[in-house]
């Protein structure tokens, strides 16, 4: 077997398996999203957790349809010695990492904006649909109960809510769940605002975050640099 045998053989392994395993990521975000209740029967209290902090299932549907596109174009693009394909894999792939070393240099540089734009956007939501859209309650509820935080920034958040108009007190994780939760026990306990809890956690467990982040990327590069090496070698066959 040559090199470009072997080469092309591993790549159309490697794509397959990112493929099969986009497929069973898309059906799993599908059934969460659809029927998040049978998957938290079926798996316990950790998947029920998971499912309340984030909408799991939405974010598995979109990291699966990804995988299933780049799976197949770099797989049936090997196999069948499409050029097109090919290239078409390496575009993807290529945009993908560009766009994470982007955001990461927006996370480490613009740390500030980020808080700021997510402000603009997430805290009059938060006054708006926090205690009337049951949905988005339950979401921020387990999210600060988990990572122990109140709002985006802090108490203030909820300030002139609507849920604080009809209530007159803050959501209990304001108050560490001690109650009542009124302006001088919330101001007192002086819960951390989620956004800064979640910089926090990122920055203590930051050697698994940048090990698994440089591990994607290499990944990522020789996925390139294969796709690259076969586009070349194809009219050399």
């Amino acid at each position: 077997m040559g090199c470009f045998t072997f080469i092309k053989v591993m790549m159309i392994l490697f794509n397959l398996a990112i493929f099969l395993s986009g497929g069973t990521l898309l059906g799993v975000g599908i059934w969460v999203a659809v029927d998040d209740q049978s998957f938290v029967d079926i798996f316990g209290g950790l998947s029920s957790t998971v499912v309340q902090v984030v909408y799991v299932g939405y974010f598995l549907i979109v990291i699966g349809a990804i995988l299933l596109v780049i799976g197949f174009l770099g797989c049936y693009g090997a196999q069948k010695d499409s050029k097109c394909l090919l290239m078409m894999f390496f575009s993807v792939v290529l945009i993908i990492f560009i766009a994470e070393i982007a955001a990461a240099v927006v996370a480490l540089v613009y740390t500030g904006l980020a808080e700021t734009l997510l402000s603009a956007v997430v805290t009059p939501l938060l006054k708006e649909k926090y205690g009337t859209d049951d949905s988005f309650t339950h979401v921020w509820n387990a999210t600060m109960k988990e990572i122990k935080c109140c709002g985006l920034n802090n108490y203030t958040d909820f300030t002139n809510s609507t849920w604080y108009e009809h209530h007159k007190v803050y959501p209990d994780a304001c108050c560490d769940f001690k109650q009542p939760c009124n302006d001088m026990l919330a101001a007192k306990t002086n819960v951390t605002g989620c956004f800064h809890q979640i910089l926090t956690e990122i920055k203590t467990n930051a050697g698994v975050v940048g090990g698994v982040a440089a591990g994607i990327a290499a990944l990522e590069v020789a996925a390139m640099v294969v796709s690259m090496y076969l586009y070349c070698h194809l009219d050399q066959k």
